[in-house]
């Protein structure tokens, strides 16, 4: 497959050099567009035997050591024009970090979209896995989303065409968000102070100085991951070089050096020791990516 003339694209690129917890293989294409024409033309002309796969930011995802079989598709740097439509509008594309969208929220007027500072990865992430913090989630506010499939071909959906959970959104196989329309309330403003205030919870709160993905366990219902991981007394257990953070239970940090194998074994770890002592078994949030490297268990 001949490669756009402008695009930037890459063979065996590591993908420890662009996740959050700066681990993982090589993808065996690594295609960074520098606009949504070179993107179209990418996934057309690209072999429909080849895997695609999506990258914001690298948080709540977990590469494998032994990499990534197909593309690997950035959106952070291309996709991130965002617009104040009025009324409360917003459109943001997929590579619109969340923290972005929550300050510019705030400069229009509009909320509630404060929340979307706790949320660190960007907002075709968000979309994909309806995520949320600090009491909101993304899909309360969507009222339209641009998609485009391996053809190339963008069309838009309305939220009725998805099935929307905890963590989890279902739709059309095939297809990947571009960008997302959000309806916020003039009347309930966010406000920058509220924004500062999210994100320094956060940095006293969150082990945020070290890799890691962010939350790495779903919430069970009517509790959280971190109170029963602490309580079942893995802050600081270490496998390797893969840590539970002694600041906050429900974050896995690499303490320097972890491989994709570290993390992994210490979340079966923390699943396996939560479910024996309190007989619950947590759900990953964190997304597993490609394959183990050879020779590996």
């Amino acid at each position: 497959m001949a490669a756009p003339e402008k695009a930037r694209i890459s063979y065996g690129e590591p993908m420890a050099r662009h996740t959050s917890w700066r681990v993982g293989g090589p993808a065996d294409i690594y295609f960074k567009p520098r606009s949504r024409e070179e993107l179209v033309d990418f996934l057309r002309r690209l072999d429909p035997a080849q895997p695609v796969h999506w990258l914001g930011l690298g948080s709540n995802l977990l590469v494998r050591d032994g990499g990534v079989r197909g593309a690997v598709i950035v959106t952070a740097g291309c996709l991130e024009h965002l617009r104040d439509l009025g009324a409360g509008l917003v459109e943001a594309e997929a590579g619109v970090p969340c923290t972005v969208l929550a300050r510019h929220c705030a400069r229009w007027q509009v909320g509630p979209a404060a929340f979307f500072a706790g949320i660190p990865g960007t907002v075709g992430g968000a979309l994909t896995m309806n995520a949320g913090a600090f009491g909101g989630e993304t899909w309360q506010y969507v009222t339209e989303v641009e998609v485009v499939n391996r053809r190339g071909e963008v069309r838009r959906r309305k939220p009725g065409e998805y099935q929307v959970g905890y963590r989890e959104v279902c739709g059309p196989r095939g297809e990947w968000f571009l960008s997302a329309r959000f309806q916020f309330d003039p009347k309930r403003p966010t406000s920058l102070e509220d924004v500062r205030s999210l994100i320094q919870e956060r940095q006293a709160r969150q082990p945020l100085g070290m890799p890691s993905c962010g939350s790495v366990f779903r919430n069970p219902p009517g509790d959280f991951a971190g109170r029963l991981i602490e309580a079942a007394g893995l802050k600081g257990t270490r496998i390797g070089n893969a840590q539970v953070s002694g600041k906050h239970a429900n974050f896995i940090i690499n303490a320097g050096g972890a491989s994709a194998a570290d993390i992994e074994a210490l979340i079966r770890h923390v699943q396996d020791t939560v479910e024996r002592q309190h007989g619950v078994r947590l759900i990953p949030e964190v997304h597993l990516l490609g394959e183990p490297a050879e020779g590996a268990p």
